[in-house]
């Protein structure tokens, strides 16, 4: 999941690590990532191929990495981003950063995400019915009730945001999927 934020994060253009960390972490719900995962992703980033890295002048005569996001590394995010399978499904956040990334997706893949959270919805929703009748059952389960009634809840609001996800998928006019230009010179 980081490496997914921190690819999304190139997709704008170049940045220098401590923007890139900070925007990861934004995108990642922080306030930054930490330098333990940013750098190591991006020198295994760069090793791969799928990020560039250029040195240049810092403000106060330091030497600051600019990273960028090489075709290659557009490619394997776009690759990254169909693998979409019940493990993927399970996680809000994984869901959520693919939600997010929609706009470079194509509609198969956009159908495909929708498809396998709406089904591990389907399935979590089933199991907290089932749950909350047995616990109707139980006088001494009051606040268990209130706990599995809120998950209800959350899963039901869920499902109906993925219905208007569909709603406005299905109103879009067929387009391929819009991936940033790259800059001059880049790969």
């Amino acid at each position: 999941m980081n490496d997914l934020i921190l690819m999304a994060a190139l997709l704008e253009g170049p940045k220098h690590g401590w923007a890139l960390k900070k925007l990861a972490g934004f995108l990642g719900g922080q306030n930054a990532m930490h330098n333990n995962l940013v750098y190591p992703l991006l020198k295994k980033f760069v090793a791969a191929g799928w990020v560039r890295r250029r040195e240049e002048p810092g403000e106060r005569g330091q030497r600051r990495s600019v990273y960028c996001l090489t075709l290659p590394g557009n490619r394997e995010l776009l690759r990254r981003l169909r693998e979409f399978g019940a493990k993927e499904a399970s996680s809000p956040i994984e869901f959520r950063i693919r939600v997010g990334l929609f706009g470079i997706v194509d509609a198969d893949t956009r159908k495909h995400i929708l498809d396998e959270r709406a089904r591990w919805l389907s399935t979590r929703e089933d199991h907290f019915s089932f749950i909350q009748q047995g616990l109707k059952a139980m006088d001494s389960s009051k606040w268990g009730n209130e706990v599995v009634g809120f998950l209800l809840r959350e899963v039901r609001a869920e499902r109906k945001w993925i219905a208007a996800l569909r709603k406005k998928e299905s109103a879009r006019p067929p387009s391929a999927a819009k991936v940033p230009q790259r800059n001059r010179g880049e790969r």
